[in-house]
């Protein structure tokens, strides 16, 4: 099964929040977004903060987009440019359909 179209999703710290949504809204397609925050759960406690280890996650802002198979590329190498070392953590699923209802 060829997918021309997936579902990407990036946790990102409060602190680079609105950076991301800048970043998202400058692209040229301008396909929607959503965020929300989330709970990251992890086993890797590298890098959190003792409140974060005691409540046992680690507070972050989910941005999740539905975004074409031609869009993927610049998407990423644009994400990748403008947050390098930032350790946010993304993944890409395929969208196995979409509408609106």
């Amino acid at each position: 099964m060829s997918h021309e179209a997936f579902l990407l999703t990036v946790n990102v710290p409060p602190s680079l929040e609105e950076a991301l949504v800048d970043c998202l809204l400058s692209l040229e397609w301008r396909q929607g977004f959503t965020s929300f925050p989330a709970n990251v759960h992890d086993h890797n406690q590298q890098g959190l903060s003792l409140a974060e280890q005691v409540a046992g996650h680690q507070r972050k802002i989910r941005f999740q987009m539905y975004v074409e198979r031609q869009n993927i590329s610049a998407l990423l190498t644009k994400l990748k440019a403008d947050f390098a070392g930032s350790g946010i953590h993304y993944w890409l699923v395929p969208a196995i359909e979409q509408g609106i209802i």
